[in-house]
């Protein structure tokens, strides 16, 4: 049997690209009424992606990812040039100093789940 994994990055959506170096945390239950485990941890990488995250154990029905995104936006701004048509200083902080992310997952199967990320807002979907 294929294992159960789950992979994900970010994209800032209000400068065009990847954000980088956020925290991510990986935990995991085996059933609604479990408690959460830790189970796993990384950070994005300049490509906003994270690609270290361990295979879900045996058993798996939900995974939470919580993304610590304060840090990223309290950050020094970047560039203009990486900027973009994008204001050059972010003044407005972190709205939302974390993502919590919670889905349910499947034995044998591959969980993408990206986040698209501003200072105001965030939605998630499950790609591919």
């Amino acid at each position: 049997m294929t294992e159960t994994s789950v992979s994900t990055h970010i994209l800032d959506t209000s400068v065009g690209r990847p954000a980088g170096a956020v925290p991510v945390e990986l935990s995991v239950r085996t059933g609604v009424d479990d408690l959460w485990a830790p189970h796993g941890a990384s950070t994005t990488d300049a490509d906003g992606r994270c690609k270290d995250l361990p295979p879900l154990p045996e058993g798996t029905t939900h995974v939470r990812l919580d993304f610590a995104v304060e840090q990223y936006f309290t950050a020094p701004t970047i560039s203009a040039e990486e900027q973009q048509d994008a204001p050059r200083a972010r003044d407005s902080g972190a709205f939302f100093p974390e993502v919590a992310i919670t889905f349910a997952v499947k034995p044998g199967e591959h969980y993408h789940v990206p986040l698209l990320l501003n200072p105001f807002g965030y939605s998630v979907y499950r790609g591919s």
